[in-house]
């Protein structure tokens, strides 16, 4: 608005000259409780109350003398909440189920039914392995469940189809209710179509990376789908649109990972009060991640007394907020890799000078070779290194967009590309059969990252080979964290590339 004293101003039709404004803002005029006696006298008493609130907490206050030395004790400190995972879980009686125990076990012996064990035949899974035998029971007779296992037993299946048939049983004893909505009525010109109710999901599975989210729901789809379920994939990076769209029609198992599945809770896209049934594969890599608080946000929506399953490689003292709040009398499963491969561990200690030249001759050993850094920048710049030595290379981290890492995961996994440089985020979300060599151009920070690199090869029956390659600083620290995975490598010690004309050494 034109300024006053400017040609063409025109005063607004309420303006009114000398009016002092009203409302909350008061500018030398009246306030409102000066009429009301009663209410200016109460205001009057509360700052009288914090004036003298004020002084006494001020005598109270050390003072310091001509020395600067304080004569009153110091206060105590302010008592800080404790950390969710500083708590140590309790030590939990396992039960150990080997592969001889699983030996002779079929599918339909465990509960599972027709359907189910069909798609799993068609997906390659003919005989139970031992985490399968001992969790898929406990779990469609509705016990919370606790499961260690290391990486490639079989975990994903295990909670999956045991999912699947835990949710016809509690369909047919009427826990889903009525169906909500039924046929859409046919559209007409002019006439508004009432919108139905949407279906609820009735079952979710957390993951904490992109990658594992979606290749569970490659597993747990077909299954579902087989039976008349349906799954929707909840995962960041991508558009939530799409989403949300899957949500409105109706889903009844969420797969996703916390961070998008508390976003959809938050724009009151996603329901899961109905929820009855939780899974949290790799508890322990949540919790690491910085995502426990939004998993514990996310648990407090389903129901109360719904099922929850944990399944990780590690199960200690990160995950135990999560079990003393959710699980009930939880049945602890503790399960030997079925059919697993010899694995042989190597350990390298190489110059700065000579650490490009070693990698490059470890990558070029014929095979799949899975190779992981510990920074994206560092990811791609071994990518180019490798590159310009004539390797079949693609990359995988945070840095590329989701369809892009799809594309270079399914290079790798169909043999276009023979290497594989990637961050820890593909740790625990690939899943290749046939890694031939795992190289940790950086050394991992503990045994737990160093069991889930390993994990990557050695899969299905096949041998494998795990070679890390070290500063010579990081020598004790890396026998530390051996010690501590209980590995005992079978070579530790210098190692020069033939490019430099060199040889190894072994102590």
């Amino acid at each position: 608005m034109a300024q006053k004293g400017r040609r063409g101003f025109k005063p607004p039709a309420n303006y009114e000259p000398g009016r002092k404004p009203r409302g909350r803002k008061f500018h030398g005029g009246a306030r409102p409780y000066d009429a009301d006696p009663a209410r200016r006298d109460r205001s009057e008493g509360a700052a009288k109350d914090r004036r003298e609130g004020d002084a006494k907490r001020s005598d109270a206050a050390p003072r310091s003398g001509a020395s600067g030395a304080s004569t009153a004790p110091a206060r105590a400190p302010r008592r800080q909440p404790a950390a969710a995972g500083a708590t140590p879980l309790p030590k939990l009686d396992a039960k150990i189920t080997t592969a001889t125990d699983a030996a002779g076990v079929k599918f339909t012996d465990l509960g599972l039914g027709g359907n189910i064990v069909r798609v799993l035949g068609e997906l390659g899974a003919d005989q139970p392995f031992p985490i399968q035998v001992a969790t898929i029971p406990d779990t469609i007779a509705g016990r919370d469940i606790l499961g260690r296992a290391r990486t490639g037993s079989g975990k994903t299946i295990a909670f999956g189809a045991a999912l699947v048939e835990r949710m016809l049983k509690l369909k047919a004893e009427g826990a889903f209710g009525a169906k909500p909505g039924g046929k859409s009525p046919r559209a007409q010109r002019g006439v508004r179509v009432q919108r139905t109710v949407t279906r609820n999901p009735r079952a979710l599975i957390l993951a904490p990376t992109r990658e594992l989210a979606l290749q569970i729901d490659r597993t747990v789809q077909p299954i579902a789908r087989s039976v008349g379920f349906y799954t929707a994939q909840m995962v960041g990076g991508i558009p939530i649109d799409p989403q949300i769209h899957a949500l409105e029609r109706g889903v009844d198992i969420v797969i996703g990972t916390p961070g998008r599945v508390q976003d959809l809770v938050t724009r009151r896209k996603l329901d899961l009060r109905d929820v009855l049934v939780t899974v949290l594969d790799e508890a322990d890599h949540m919790c690491d991640l910085g995502f426990l608080e939004p998993v514990q946000r996310v648990l407090r929506e389903t129901q109360r007394d719904g099922q929850r399953l944990l399944f990780s490689a590690t199960l200690d003292s990160g995950v135990s907020a999560l079990v003393s709040e959710f699980l009930r009398d939880p049945a602890v499963h503790e399960a030997e890799p079925a059919a697993s491969g010899r694995v042989r561990h190597r350990v390298y200690t190489v110059a700065r000078d000579h650490k490009e030249q070693t990698l490059v001759q470890l990558a070029k050993t014929p095979g799949r070779v899975l190779l992981f850094c510990r920074t994206r920048a560092y990811a791609e710049q071994i990518t180019e290194v490798l590159a310009d030595a004539g390797l079949r290379v693609t990359s995988l981290h945070g840095d590329l967009s989701q369809s892009r890492r799809e594309r270079n995961l399914a290079q790798f996994a169909t043999g276009k590309a023979s290497v594989l440089v990637a961050t820890d985020v593909a740790a625990r979300g690939i899943h290749v059969d046939d890694v031939d060599l795992v190289i940790q151009a950086d050394p991992p920070n503990d045994f737990k990252t160093y069991l889930h690199r390993a994990g990557r090869t050695g899969r299905a029956g096949r041998d494998g080979r795990v070679v890390t390659v070290i500063p010579k600083p990081r020598e004790q620290s890396m026998r530390e964290i051996l010690e501590h995975a209980g590995i005992e490598a079978e070579q530790f010690g210098e190692f020069v590339p033939k490019a430099a004309g060199g040889a190894k050494r072994s102590r």
